[in-house]
């Protein structure tokens, strides 16, 4: 998730953490996984980590809550430091002895990041090395239920408050880093736009979806719900909120392709890494083979294969050496790349699936080959 995607998840678990204790109902594990997101819309999805409030009970979940969505979410806007890779180390995101040792003393004379991450700390330090607490005392000892919700709405103000620092990202402004002309940027919308009207897909993945124009485009024409996938984390953050703006099915998240989230926990099971979830009905990878075979050194053949099992049927659009984003991407390694070419792109297509069709869509010679595994 983007840092807004994280946000808006903390918000929607205490709201509904809320909602339960004013219904004498309460929450034992807060994980950000309990938290799903279909478009742009959070659902809370673990209906057994409900229980019966216990008067007097504490926050048990407080620590965990405080990895997973409160700690990320200060370290991305206090340090401009992204969690996203974080959570490939460790499941359960990002502890409060880690960020208490990278925030900065003007950072923690905040009087609420002083009360959650130094006091915190401090505390766990604290019960770690007293061998004298006497836990069953610390039981008995009743929590009120009002100071109970007071410390939830108290975070809940402290993350809303939370903003990103601006920064600028070589693809956060997409419109600044557009290559082609409007005749053929309007050239490609349409064949993306005669592409989703012909299918009408379930669900449609989009490689390299930027702030996600093309996949607005799907959504406009048929396709039901579309995901969206990109290496900058400015143009995914600029996704989701307009995504929420315009009441879209549209999900952006995170992916390096180079280096995608693995199977994860127990037995490596308990998380399935991207391919083995990436089950789609239609493809786009628009301006993004290159990204892998020329930036990454990625042999294409792999690159293809790869994009081809994403879906039965996608847009793959190959970007020519004579091309400038190519040239200037070549600049500094030199063409080591012999065997990228159409031809042998076109090839190795046909290797995998059918070509149904393949039109030119710029004057540097830029394609948008459709294919197909049926």
């Amino acid at each position: 998730w983007s840092f807004s995607q994280l946000k808006d998840a903390a918000i929607h678990h205490l709201n509904f953490h809320l909602y339960l204790l004013n219904n004498n109902a309460n929450l034992i594990d807060a994980s950000a996984y309990n938290i799903q997101f279909n478009g742009h819309k959070s659902i809370f999805i673990d209906i057994l980590s409900i229980k019966e409030y216990e008067n007097g009970e504490y926050w048990k979940a407080h620590k965990q809550f405080c990895e997973n969505f409160l700690n990320p979410l200060i370290l991305k806007s206090k340090k401009n430091i992204d969690f996203n890779n974080w959570f490939k180390g460790n499941l359960e995101g990002i502890t409060t002895k880690d960020l208490n040792s990278l925030l900065s003393f003007t950072d923690k004379i905040s009087y609420n990041i002083f009360v959650q991450v130094v006091l915190l700390n401090y505390l766990e330090n604290k019960t770690i090395s007293d061998k004298k607490i006497d836990i069953s005392k610390v039981n008995k000892k009743k929590f009120p239920k009002k100071s109970y919700i007071s410390i939830l709405k108290s975070i809940r103000n402290l993350i809303k408050n939370l903003e990103l620092k601006n920064e600028k990202t070589v693809w956060g402004d997409y419109s600044g880093n557009n290559t082609y002309k409007m005749e053929e940027e309007n050239n490609k919308k349409k064949i993306v736009e005669d592409f989703s009207k012909k299918f009408k897909f379930d669900m449609v993945a989009d490689l390299g979806c930027n702030d996600g124009v093309y996949s607005e485009i799907c959504l406009k024409n048929g396709s039901k719900s579309v995901i969206g996938f990109d290496f900058d984390l400015n143009s995914i953050n600029k996704a989701f909120l307009t995504s929420k703006e315009k009441n879209l099915n549209f999900l952006p998240l995170y992916l390096d392709a180079t280096n995608p989230s693995p199977n994860l926990g127990w037995l490596q099971s308990e998380r399935k890494g991207f391919l083995h979830r990436a089950k789609f009905s239609g493809m786009l990878s628009l301006a993004f083979e290159h990204h892998l075979a020329i930036a990454k050194n990625i042999p294409l053949d792999q690159v293809i294969k790869f994009l081809t099992n994403i879906a039965p049927r996608g847009l793959i659009e190959f970007v020519p050496k004579d091309d400038e984003t190519i040239k200037k991407m070549l600049l500094l390694k030199g063409d080591i790349f012999k065997d990228y070419n159409e031809q042998n792109f076109k090839n190795l297509i046909l290797k995998n699936a059918k070509i149904i069709s393949e039109k030119k869509i710029s004057e540097s010679g830029r394609k948008l080959f459709e294919y197909s595994t049926k």
